[in-house]
């Protein structure tokens, strides 16, 4: 049996809550990670929710681990810390303070003693800037990073994201920056500290104010002027009530829009050929949602997704977390297993985001008692002297790409490893090109393909063709790695199957997502962002008092799913480099969900079994402050913080008390006196925070087809040895074709022409 992607790296982890989910991503993928804790073990075992008296997220997040004890006031724990250290690949550390600081050091200090060392430092705000002292919880992160703001409802008090989506996005973000810093490790010897903050994290991850923007999104025409407002396409993907509970429809391209008008019955008020587009659809939603909820009302949810998945129309039941886990697919598929928590209570939860091979990776043991493992490496060293010449100055430089990825989830994944150096060939068809593509009237390019194709080469390839395939085969023979992130099966109905790429490239590595997973019942169905939040519970979860439902406008889970494949596909390749061993790695955007939520699924399953469940009692509300619709967000997480919040307020309710305060200064008061609060941002007030501004999270990114230059994130995280990202502008379609083919694939200029002119090729030509 091939060995786990990341057997040979060695991880220490000194971190809690705040970093736990990081090094559980490397522990999934085979990484030794030996969690150090203090004599008793961490407060955090402690943490709320529980099951039968076992604290689900630090089971959760530190499982796959092995747990030591060290003394840190002992001069042996503080020596034996130092020496695990000096032969570690990756220390993980979070919170102020961290776990370095209890055994009389820190982060930076152990890389500047270490020099092979990459070291991750996870805080709230960084360790620097004005915010570095405040305290974070999701809702302060979702209020900060605009999450909260470019959610629903349309007016009244905006309703809060899930619980756990920053959390998990935060730690994906750390897990991919650390990994791509041990990469650049291997190839030149240094290591790197990383001041890594979980807001950046989320701001540039999430639902990102300034970055990739989903395909119903791209063509509708934006002014210069930043929308203020509260999201105004709440009917881009509609829900209805149906007979046994909800049902979402997805319509994107003019043939599932015929599909469902076929479906309705032809409806003579929507025969003519403009509703094809997305925008004559949204501008008579009113009547055409009107139609749709009539025609569902009778049915059900199996029924009506049944039907409309073979009428071609993309459509999910609206399930609950209950529900979801209890289906048939991730049942079928190994998304799931029963863990026990506690003697007695055995609690399905989900395995985890990442199939290796044909084979989920991930939940293999829950976290271990304090003190369960010896506080010695189980792997041998990998630290060794580089013995290379040219040290390459980013960590992906000299590595090729093949890029079919689509979209937010597939485009970005390609731009991750073009921000640090890699050679990313963006392959495009002129037949059916990237959704992303689509610009408003206009307008040659949108915005979101600018920001997402950065740093990439375009080859307009007909694949379809067996020339074409001929030309994409030669590609594959020198390429690293290939995504993609089609349907299940389309890539080798293509003729390139894992197998078909083995044997062009012994040691290729492919990389792919999909809505549902290469498997299983659902495997084949349409999947975009919102039907698997729908269909993963959770859209139910991201609903307020009143029932309605609020996820219409979030890109979630694409941009997590990116990072995840990501993280996924560079181990592959960290293994490949060491073994030879080529890998096929597959994210399913619907286990991605449900992982970013494991607390809250995990704790509805056990309750659903019977079992004694603990709530979290922590309360996080929405408040309303001075001005035209402004809002702040506060969180109660102790019987201290509820006491020090009736001294700041005078007793006063808080709701009266915030009304007539300015957002900003609420949430510096408060978190003065150590609440964790913040005020609702806005994507026009993203650029002008103090604390975006003083880490420089930011860059201006010019493109020859716009005006004024673009703000774009700088790179994943603030790096010491590893310069910002790239800004080479995003190609138009095949601008490269010509420079590829005499580059790459040394085909003549007369050949390129030839294939050209019979459409195997195409390649961008200019307008005059």
């Amino acid at each position: 049996m091939s060995e786990l992607l990341l057997a040979s790296v060695r991880v220490l982890d000194l971190g809690g809550a705040e970093s736990d989910g990081v090094s559980r991503l490397y522990a999934d993928l085979g990484a030794d990670v030996l969690k150090i804790e203090p004599p008793g073990g961490r407060a955090d075992r402690q943490a709320l929710p529980t099951v039968a008296g076992a604290s689900i997220p630090f089971r959760l997040h530190n499982a796959n681990k092995r747990c030591a004890v060290l003394d840190p006031a002992s001069p042996d724990g503080r020596r034996a810390l130092r020496d695990l250290a000096g032969t570690a690949d990756i220390v993980v550390d979070g919170g102020r303070p961290g776990g370095a600081g209890r055994f009389g050091t820190s982060c930076a200090a152990l890389a500047q003693q270490f020099g092979h060392l990459v070291v991750l430092s996870v805080t709230d705000f960084g360790t620097d800037g004005p915010f570095a002292s405040w305290r974070a919880t999701d809702p302060v992160l979702y209020a900060l990073s605009t999450a909260l703001s470019r959610t629903g409802p349309t007016a009244g008090t905006p309703v809060l994201p899930p619980i756990g989506l920053a959390s998990g996005t935060a730690a994906t973000q750390a897990a991919w920056a650390a990994l791509a810093a041990y990469y650049h490790r291997l190839r030149t010897g240094t290591g790197d500290y990383i001041d890594f903050s979980r807001f950046e994290a989320v701001l540039q991850s999430l639902d990102p104010p300034f970055g990739s923007e989903g395909q119903a999104a791209v063509g509708v025409k934006k002014t210069t002027e930043i929308w203020r407002g509260r999201p105004r396409n709440q009917n881009i993907y509609p829900i209805f009530a149906c007979k046994d509970g909800h049902v979402r429809i997805c319509l994107l391209s003019p043939r599932q829009w015929r599909g469902m008008r076929a479906w309705l019955g032809e409806p003579e008020e929507f025969a003519d050929p403009k509703f094809d587009t997305i925008a004559a659809r949204y501008a008579a939603s009113r009547e055409l949602n009107a139609l749709i909820g009539d025609f569902v009302a009778t049915q059900t949810m199996d029924a009506l997704v049944t039907e409309g998945q073979e009428q071609g129309v993309p459509i999910a039941a609206v399930l609950t977390p209950t529900e979801t886990l209890a289906s048939e697919h991730f049942r079928v598929v190994g998304a799931l297993t029963t863990a026990e928590f506690a003697p007695g209570a055995d609690v399905v939860a989900p395995v985890g985001p990442f199939v290796v091979d044909g084979r989920h990776r991930g939940l293999r043991w829950l976290a271990p008692a304090p003190g369960a493992d010896e506080p010695t490496w189980a792997t041998t060293s990998s630290v060794m002297a580089w013995q290379g010449t040219v040290a390459p100055e980013r960590p992906f430089e000299g590595m090729r790409i093949l890029d079919l990825g689509v979209i937010v989830a597939g485009g970005e994944l390609g731009r991750l490893f073009a921000d640090l150096g890699a050679e990313v060939v963006k392959i495009e068809s002129a037949a059916y090109p990237d959704g992303l593509r689509q610009a408003p009237p206009g307008q040659v390019m949108s915005r979101s393909w600018a920001l997402t194709h950065r740093n990439e080469r375009s080859l307009g390839l007909d694949l379809r063709t067996p020339a074409g395939a001929d030309v994409f085969a030669r590609l594959v023979t020198g390429a690293d790695a290939v995504f993609a992130n089609f349907k299940p099966g389309t890539l080798a109905s293509l003729g390139f199957s894992y197998d078909r790429l083995r044997e062009l490239n012994p040691r290729i590595v492919l990389a792919e997502s999909s809505a549902f997973g290469a498997t299983g019942p659902w495997s084949s169905r349409m999947g975009y962002g919102p039907l698997v939040r729908a269909t993963t519970g959770v859209t139910s979860l991201w609903a307020s008092a009143d029932g309605g439902f609020h996820d219409a406008t979030t890109i979630f889970p694409d941009h997590v799913s990116a990072r995840l494949t990501a993280i996924a596909a560079l181990a592959a390749l960290i293994r490949r480099d060491r073994t030879g061993q080529p890998a096929h790695v597959h994210v399913s955007q619907s286990e991605a969900a449900v992982t970013q939520l494991a607390t809250r699924y995990v704790t509805e399953s056990a309750r659903a079994a019977g079992l004694p469940v603990v709530d979290d009692t922590a309360t996080h509300g929405v408040y309303p402050c001075a001005g035209d619709d402004e809002w702040c967000v506060i969180s109660l997480c102790s019987e201290n913080d509820h006491a020090a919040l009736e001294s700041a307020t005078g007793g006063v309710d808080t709701a009266e008390w915030t009304r007539t305060r300015d957002k900003t200064a609420v949430a510096r008061t408060l978190q003065d006196a150590g609440i964790a609060a913040a005020p609702m941002n806005r994507a026009v007030d993203v650029p002008a925070d103090p604390q975006v501004r003083y880490r420089k999270l930011y860059s201006d990114m010019e493109h020859p087809l716009f005006d004024t230059p673009m703000l774009t994130e700088t790179g994943p995280a603030p790096y010491t040895n590893i310069p910002p990202a790239l800004l080479t502008p995003a190609p138009m379609p095949g601008e490269q074709t010509r420079e590829i083919c005499r580059q790459i694939l040394d085909i003549s200029a007369g050949e390129t022409d030839r294939l050209i002119a019979d459409g195997t090729l195409f390649a961008y030509r200019e307008r005059p």
